[in-house]
């Protein structure tokens, strides 16, 4: 009963979408026959009804091409959709990425970021937002993912691979990637987290330490994702926030924190606007995040260096 009467659901649709084609072939073997059959019908009246059929057929001929230009239009249109899709993830090389990074941190309220010791986020994204912040008067969340620089096997290991791009371009030996510079660089990262969160009530930061070695970096910003690596030979991608992509990694970067060790940054001793070694002793003591004790008052001031005075990678 039931392929019955989808059978005659299905022939009464097919039926109503030709009813023009129906009319005018009904119209046609009841003429013809009757036609053949008998004297009924005269010249004028088959001559009448060869115009209705001829008629007919053009109606549905019309009805036809109409049909098929709305098909074209749909597919036109979700053609469009699927182009428009495919530009809001773009790649991006040189200078764009800088841009991206700009456009990001426009009206934003958060940035997450996972990287390897972030020094572009502390050069620029982290001064930049907080300034934004401070102006607008506006709460401000930024998320933190870099390597731990208290464990010196991730911190070489992170330091074979970028030392491995920068030999593929000939950098030069005072910017080679060491074991003692990728510790410094982070130590550097956390610091500059501690003391901007000094110095803005509204902002609620937090620093997680991994020990796995990344190769990308990722910066998430209210409107769009942008992925960067460090060799400039390959592709960056940007990708906006409507899109699915988009949220795969804010689940994916989440993720990442939980596995990671969270610093508390809350009751830290002071820090001033240029900190001294022993502050900065004092913090790292706090966090429970010891330096080195190799390390002398020398590198502690390059920390602090590179923590509020960091240069902008992509401006070199």
């Amino acid at each position: 009963m039931a392929q019955r009467a989808g059978r005659l659901e299905s022939g009464i649709g097919w039926v109503i979408r030709n009813l023009d084609v129906v009319i005018a072939v009904g119209l046609g073997l009841t003429i013809g026959l009757l036609d053949v059959f008998g004297d009924v019908v005269s010249d004028d009246v088959s001559s009448g009804a060869t115009l209705l059929v001829l008629g007919a057929l053009a109606v549905g001929s019309m009805t036809e091409r109409i049909r098929r230009r709305s098909d074209i239009k749909e597919v036109a249109a979700g053609t469009e959709r699927a182009l428009q899709d495919v530009a809001m993830v773009r790649s991006l090389s040189g200078g764009e990425v800088g841009e991206a990074l700009t456009k990001a941190r426009e009206e934003t309220s958060r940035w997450y970021f996972k990287g390897g010791t972030g020094t572009y986020l502390r050069a620029v994204t982290l001064p930049r937002c907080v300034e934004t912040a401070t102006r607008q008067r506006t709460p401000l969340t930024l998320k933190i993912d870099i390597i731990n620089p208290g464990d010196e096997q991730t911190c070489s290991a992170y330091a074979r691979f970028r030392h491995t791009f920068a030999r593929q371009r000939n950098v030069a030996a005072a910017d080679a990637w060491t074991t003692a510079r990728t510790r410094k660089e982070s130590y550097a990262t956390v610091l500059a987290a501690c003391w901007f969160k000094q110095r803005l009530d509204t902002l609620d930061i937090s620093v997680h330490l991994s020990l796995g070695v990344p190769t990308l970096r990722f910066d998430l910003s209210d409107s769009c994702l942008v992925i960067t690596q460090d060799d400039p030979n390959r592709v960056n991608i940007l990708v906006r926030k409507d899109q699915p992509l988009y949220d795969y990694y804010v689940t994916e970067l989440h993720q990442s924190r939980e596995q990671a060790r969270r610093l508390e940054l809350h009751g830290l001793p002071p820090l001033s606007e240029e900190p001294t070694v022993d502050e900065v002793r004092a913090v790292f003591a706090h966090l429970a995040l010891d330096l080195p004790a190799v390390f002398t008052d020398g590198d502690i001031g390059e920390i602090i260096d590179k923590a509020l005075h960091a240069e902008d990678p992509y401006r070199r």
